[in-house]
């Protein structure tokens, strides 16, 4: 499956779990309240990682298709 589209919804609580998995794809944003989808971020190359901090999210925010 080819990831197209990653996003965060608004409710990111800013544990940083995501960028802990995948520090290629997720990061936090400049004032450090959200996590947030990098813009260059190649998904096919971690598409495993982008499933896996999906599913660790504790506040389930983190969705892709």
């Amino acid at each position: 499956m080819a990831i197209k589209k990653v996003w965060i919804e608004e409710d990111c609580t800013a544990c940083e779990m995501c960028v802990s998995i995948c520090p290629d794809v997720f990061e936090m944003s400049d004032d450090g309240d959200i996590a947030v989808v990098k813009e260059d971020a190649d998904f096919n190359a971690h598409e495993s990682e982008i499933e896996e901090a999906a599913e660790s999210c504790p506040v389930e925010v983190i969705h892709y298709e």
